[in-house]
């Protein structure tokens, strides 16, 4: 009798086995089970609404649709919608296409441009869906066919349609102007929750978190105004250098609400601010005269004067521009309140992000109590859209077995009075330790961007001393004891001055420098960009950034900390993992490699994006160099991957006489829709390279790639199970209940708590020529967690990936000529990108991005 041939599940990697190592513990997770599973045939139709208009305004046309044809043409069916071009129902519709016409209310029409409020709405029966063939995946009888997909994509549009009917939604969250907290530049951060079906072994789970977000305050434009330029009150709107170009980047594309008309609720789009104010913006206004039979006659006249005749409105703020918001129509700035509910789409300032830090760093207990807050506002219980359906979710978070794996010895150099440690949650310190492998300083200079009146120099010669104390206690060689020390001004020339300390350090002690110290006077972003733009492309020399604050009062941890990079930038060893703990790493000779590739902020489509590969240089998993590339803008796939490890894979041979024989390449940045590709083209890249260096060569690759980007949280079972901050403990390893109901997944919360509610990384392996068991992966990439070379604790991601991260948001700052001075800058005024610079061959055997 024949056997049946296997059924082909996956294209990526299926799960070997489930983890056993480590104290079994339960905790519990932000994932709710589907405890009923419609069995009916789900009803998939297309919808094309036209004239275009974003996905708020499809919805309110939809909610018109549903209002005005339910009972006649939709026979009472409740359908639900993805607010694009995809329709949900519970039961078939007596059509199969059809086109109705909805005309939109004069408050919600989309566009002052194109105010047309009438609208077509196309509905044509897509497909229907067999939910069998998910419970099939669920159970591994089946692989993730186009079907489950739709079927998983349906149960999505149906728990979210509600709140996407009632909330502002960005994304799978939706937000809430309740408990909302104000930021600075106008701004509100306002509270969201964020759901998603996500499939599981044998079930369906809805991951449900709490998120935040800004939007622009409902306030008039003056104090918008008032705000965007942090001025005291509306009377500094009076004077006269007010920077109208920040002001304008900033609410272009806000809609606003006039107020001079107080029966009418129509909003406008803001297109830019007029050059002149409004009593100097002057145009022709036309007039009828005394005589009914005389013609019409035009007079100049201005916007003051002209809202002074017509609307009895006399402006407070004449000085101020009007905002522009149709062709020819203008509104002065006080007429004008901003609507609710607009999110801010920049990027936030340094005060703004530190304010909604503050606002979103919220301990497990409270992170846990606030997402069961959104659980009784989504209400599954009594959803009408749910019940239609057939859909039962659990209002209890799911309780799962996690683990927590053994804590690694790590090991100093032998000449410390206490060499061997093992972590305690997550975390050791220095006190008697040497580093492993001190590297030696000799030539070096400090450079201090500031006067010597408010930073004297006593001041930081006494924080030299200290800091080269603390290094050569700690095991590094600072023969020079005494460098030379500059001032200079932070708003001057920084490339300039950077090369003076150079030569001065040089001409001290007739070495070529190998570190310049640089003290800043604030955390500011530009003055710190240009250093390591210098530094690392120009100059190519490493650089370690200092704030003037900490020279004060010289701390001996923190000069330790400070140490840690400085040993490593200058080809140092911080520490290892002791003799044996990683067979994987010391049997055969073994490469680790770190990607990710960095995209350039909203509404930029002129600087490119930023591919970043990293890779261990020794047998230690401690040392590592880099390459770096750009690609074109918000391309994730890297573009030039097979040269980029050619590159590192002939640095480790330099490093060690010897080909790697076992590659294991993790890959940061990359979202589950985007595994398919990345898998597809960059392990091409890699066997590429392989080939390059030698056609009989190949090491046999793992490819997993490292998520961050995610919504899944573990909470202790009670106090006792968890750290000092309320987190799960370190070395938190979940292999079953949340994840692929096949596929080789894992979440390893790796890092011990300090403010907020911890999040693990999520490991998917994609490719395996390595045969890895579960236990073993999950050993490697924990124990790794505790070699980050500029710290003293575990990290959240493998270092490599860490790295990579690191590196590619540093090579933003090795552009020639960016300005980092403006938070709301989205500059794409220019033909082409700025040019980035390379790293010299000179840095290549350090790691200066640290």
């Amino acid at each position: 009798m024949s056997t049946a041939a296997p059924i082909h599940l996956t294209d990526v990697v299926k799960r070997p086995d489930v983890g056993t190592a480590g104290n079994k513990v339960q905790v519990r997770t932000n994932f709710f089970e589907v405890t009923n599973l419609p069995t009916i045939n789900i009803h998939h139709y297309d919808v094309t609404i036209s004239p275009d208009v974003p996905p708020p305004v499809n919805r309110k046309i939809f909610s018109q649709f549903i209002e005005k044809f339910r009972v006649t043409d939709l026979k009472g069916v409740r359908p639900v919608y993805d607010g694009r071009k995809n329709m949900f129902s519970a039961k078939s519709l007596p059509f199969d296409s059809k086109t109705f016409e909805i005309v939109l209310s004069e408050d919600v029409r989309p566009n002052s441009k194109n105010p047309t409020p009438s609208f077509k709405v196309k509905i044509k029966k897509a497909a229907e869906i067999n939910l069998e063939e998910l419970s099939r995946f669920l159970k591994g009888k089946s692989a993730l066919s186009n079907n489950c997909l739709t079927a998983i994509m349906a149960l999505d549009v149906l728990i979210h349609h509600e709140p996407a009917m009632l909330y502002q939604t960005v994304g799978r969250s939706f937000f809430t102007p309740a408990g909302s907290q104000p930021l600075s530049g106008g701004l509100d951060v306002w509270r969201g929750y964020y759901q998603s079906v996500r499939p599981t072994s044998g079930r369906m789970m809805v991951n449900v978190d709490v998120s935040a977000t800004a939007f622009f305050q409902a306030i008039s434009l003056p104090q918008m105004v008032v705000k965007i330029l942090d001025l005291r009150n509306t009377d500094d709107l009076r004077r006269s250098s007010l920077n109208f170009k920040k002001v304008e980047r900033v609410i272009k594309g806000l809609r606003i609400r006039a107020t001079h008309r107080q029966l009418s609720s129509k909003t406008f789009k803001i297109f830019g601010l007029t050059n002149t104010s409004a009593k100097d913006t002057v145009f022709n206004q036309v007039v009828n005269g005394k005589d009914p039979n005389a013609e019409p006659v035009e007079v100049k006249t201005n916007v003051a004067a002209y809202f002074k005749t017509v609307y009895n409105v006399a402006l407070t703020f004449p000085g101020l521009p009007c905002v522009i918001v149709g062709r020819t129509a203008m509104l002065p700035l006080e007429v004008c309140e901003v609507v609710q509910g607009q999110r801010y789409h920049k990027k936030l300032d340094e005060k703004q992000t530190a304010d909604m830090i503050k606002f979103t760093c919220q301990p497990p207990a409270v992170r846990a109590n606030n997402i069961r807050d959104g659980l009784r506002i989504l209400n599954y219980d009594r959803n009408d859209f749910l019940k239609d359906f057939g859909l039962k979710v659990s209002s209890e978070m799911a309780t799962i077995q996690a683990r927590i794996l053994p804590v690694p010895t790590i090991n100093y150099n032998p000449a410390s009075r206490d060499p061997n440690i093992r972590p305690q949650f997550g975390a050791w310190n220095l006190i008697g330790k040497k580093v492993l492998r001190g590297a030696k300083l000799s030539s070096w200079g400090v450079i201090v961007f500031g006067t010597e009146q408010y930073v004297p120099k006593a001041q930081i010669t006494a924080f030299v001393r200290e800091l080269v104390v603390t290094c050569n206690d700690t095991g590094m060689n600072i023969v020079n004891k005494t460098p030379p020390i500059m001032y200079c001004n932070p708003h001057g020339d920084i490339e300039a001055a950077l090369k003076d300390i150079w030569t001065r350090a040089g001409n001290a002690v007739k070495l070529k420098p190998e570190l310049i110290m640089c003290i800043l006077p604030t955390t500011g972003v530009p003055l710190y960009a240009e250093i390591k733009r210098v530094t690392d492309t120009v100059l190519g020399i490493s650089s370690q950034c200092i704030q003037t604050k900490h020279t004060r009062d010289a701390k001996k941890q923190y000069c330790a900390n400070v140490c840690l990079k400085m040993n490593v930038k200058l080809g140092g060893i911080n520490s290892q993992l002791a003799p044996k703990s990683m067979p994987f790493l010391e049997d055969k000779p073994t490469i680790f490699f770190g990607a990710d590739v960095t995209h350039p902020g909203p509404g930029d489509t002129i600087r490119p994006s930023i591919a970043c590969l990293t890779a261990s240089m020794d047998g230690k998993a401690a040392r590592y160099a880099a390459a770096v590339r750009t690609q074109t803008s918000r391309q994730e796939t890297m573009a030039d991957l097979a040269e980029m490890a050619e590159e590192l894979l002939r640095a480790f041979f330099v490093s060690n006489r010897v080909k790697p024989e076992r590659i294991l390449f993790y890959r940061d940045g990359v979202a589950e829709g985007q595994f398919a590709e990345v898998m597809r083209v960059e392990v091409a890249a890699l066997k590429q390279a392989f080939a390059k260096l030698e056609a009989a060569y190949k090491p046999k690759l793992t490819f997993v790639v490292v998520q961050k980007r995610h919504h899944a949280r573990f909470f202790p079972m009670n106090r006792d199970g968890g750290d000092r901050s309320g987190n799960c403990l370190p070395g938190t390893v979940v292999d079953t209940g949340i994840t692929h109901p096949f596929e080789f997944d894992f979440y390893l919360q790796s890092h011990g708590g300090l403010l907020g509610t911890s999040r693990p990384a999520h490991y998917c392996v994609l490719h395996d020529e390595n045969s890895f068991k579960a236990d073993q992966l999950q050993d490697i990439s924990y124990k790794l967690c505790h070699l980050y070379a500029r710290c003293t604790r575990t990290v959240s991601m493998v270092p490599p990936a860490y790295y990579a991260h690191l590196i590619a948001a540093r090579a933003r700052f090795h552009a020639r000529g960016e300005n980092w001075s403006d938070s709301y800058s989205t500059d794409t005024t220019l033909s082409d990108g700025p040019a980035y610079a390379r790293v010299p061959k000179s840095l290549t055997g350090v790691m200066w991005f640290m």
